[in-house]
């Protein structure tokens, strides 16, 4: 199986990364229930193996995407139990870099501990496709703007990425257009939210007139989360997601800027 991650492509990449959170649910019979803690929300802190920067996005209904700074982004489906948090993850490195044993994909598993609105404590064990062991340490931080109310008329806009001046559109009925102007990637996608009281979009999209290396994404569907940050001039939107295709796996990561 061929497996590859991107970091620049489309509407751009500033930095990779996937998890999932839980929501809160209350459990048991009578009125003696145990309520899970709620990892929903946007995140970030930083690794302490690595030292790299994290940013975790994880709506209410337990899909998440978790981005580390040095350009590994992982991916996968949180399990809550009252505040005991555990995933497998898929990690990709990004394109066109490798891990140092030339892979680009690995499996592995988060472990620890959530506190609803405030932090999570977890450990990170991966291995990659090619058999090199990695471990990490990650301390995140509940972010305010979570709680941002959220809705498609209040992220339709233009965002340009600053580094390949692509322009991402996003109407007010929510469809998502751009071009790359250096790839000539085409995105065409929607942006939505299920939960207006969070600050989290989910994402879906695919590429077409790809040219070159990127030829490989013409027809890949992706899907992941995104978060718009407009407590900063000009606001910022990160997105995140994933697909395959042909046995082949792909991950994107993209910071646009408001225009």
């Amino acid at each position: 199986m061929s497996t590859l991650s991107l970091r620049s492509i489309g509407i751009a990449a500033a930095l990779a990364a996937t998890l999932v959170g839980g929501c809160k649910k209350t459990t048991g019979g009578g009125g003696g229930g145990t309520t899970d803690a709620s990892a929903t929300g946007v995140w970030s802190g930083t690794d302490s193996v690595t030292g790299s920067a994290i940013t975790a996005l994880i709506d209410s209904v337990g899909d998440a995407e978790f981005m580390r700074a040095d350009g590994v982004l992982f991916a996968g489906t949180v399990q809550v139990s009252v505040d005991t948090l555990a995933v497998t993850v898929n990690g990709y490195s990004e394109f066109p870099a490798a891990f140092s044993d030339k892979s680009t994909h690995g499996i592995g598993t988060v472990n620890g501990t959530v506190v609803a609105g405030d932090s999570i404590a977890a450990t990170l064990t991966f291995t990659t496709d090619g058999g090199t062991a990695m471990s990490g340490t990650w301390t995140l931080h509940f972010e305010a703007l979570s709680n941002d109310s959220s809705g498609v008329t209040q992220v339709s806009g233009n965002y340009t990425d600053n580094v390949t001046g692509t322009v991402l559109s996003i109407n007010t009925n929510g469809a998502m257009t751009s071009q790359n102007p250096t790839t000539s990637c085409v995105l065409n996608g929607t942006i939505s939210t299920a939960d207006s009281t969070h600050n989290i979009y989910q994402v879906v999209f695919s590429y077409g007139n790809c040219t070159g290396t990127y030829a490989v994404l013409n027809g890949v569907q992706l899907s992941g989360l995104a978060t718009l940050n407009s407590h900063v001039s000009p606001a910022q939107l990160t997105m995140a997601a994933s697909g395959a295709s042909a046995g082949a796996r792909y991950a994107v990561v993209s910071t646009l800027n408001a225009s």
